[in-house]
């Protein structure tokens, strides 16, 4: 099945059925469905029969943490990105059948703002807070102040899902279920995408048709603040040249295949 174009993707159903029940629970079964036809479906390609078995493996964690931790207990980090984005997903669709308990009526979440934000990022967050049904709580602080404040707000927090990928930096030691480090505020990080590749990132957002930052179709891959995030020399198109006065233009995130390349847009 060839995949939809951006623009064709249309969330109208998932915002109508979002949280009008005073529970989460219509976007979770509508999300679940999504997920399970494309694990039943035979892939069409190697790429997509690998996305279904990382789709299968990031579940299971997730699975795993909600048998160890109550709902209360667990919080997303969530910053509009892709790898964040395939993670909400992933723990949307989970939560169709937590047996534990009722579904709150809007999912704990943190955003950490940049210090120099994209307003393009804050617009799709703000779109995913909606759309999702996310608690949000925002910080715009760095990582370990906001985690303090935010634990010190909601200390009943024991673990929170991020979206960290192995290429990512510091990531290449990380395991699915990492305590933080000594001097950071204390609580269980849980990585279910964390042996994603980037390709696969990409594959499961089309194949879905999830909506996504706008950013990532003028050829930024990898998102941090408008000072140090530029789109991707790699996805530059042939046409467009910034020296003799034509602007350049860049192919969309999705056309990058290498991990590597991932981040030749960031200044670090």
């Amino acid at each position: 099945m060839p995949l939809r174009a951006p623009e064709a993707i249309d969330d109208t159903q998932l915002v109508t059925n979002g949280v009008n029940d005073g529970t989460i629970l219509p976007v979770c079964a509508a999300l679940a469905a999504r997920v399970n036809a494309f694990l039943e479906t035979e892939a069409e390609t190697p790429l997509l029969k690998a996305v279904q078995e990382q789709t299968r493996v990031a579940l299971g964690v997730i699975g795993t943490a909600l048998e160890q931790y109550s709902l209360e207990e667990i919080s997303l980090s969530y910053n509009g990105g892709k790898d964040c984005l395939v993670l909400l997903i992933l723990l949307l669709a989970s939560l169709a059948k937590c047996p534990k308990r009722p579904l709150p009526s809007a999912l704990q979440s943190v955003y950490i703002i940049s210090q120099h934000a994209f307003s393009e990022v804050d617009h799709f967050v703000d779109h995913s807070v909606t759309t999702y049904g996310l608690d949000l709580s925002r910080f715009a602080m760095p990582m370990k102040e906001a985690f303090s404040l935010y634990l010190n707000e909601r200390p009943e927090v024991k673990a929170i899902l991020v979206g960290t990928r192995r290429t990512d930096p510091h990531g290449q030691d990380l395991t699915h279920f990492d305590k933080t480090d000594h001097g950071w505020p204390a609580f269980m990080r849980v990585h279910p995408v964390i042996d994603w590749h980037y390709a696969e990132i990409w594959a499961f957002i089309r194949h879905l048709e999830i909506p996504y930052c706008v950013l990532y179709d003028r050829g930024y891959t990898s998102l941090g603040g408008t000072t140090d995030t530029h789109p991707n020399p790699a996805l530059k198109a042939e046409t467009g040249d910034d020296n003799d006065g034509t602007a350049a233009t860049f192919r969309p995130a999705y056309e990058l295949i290498e991990d590597k390349a991932e981040r030749l847009g960031r200044d670090w």
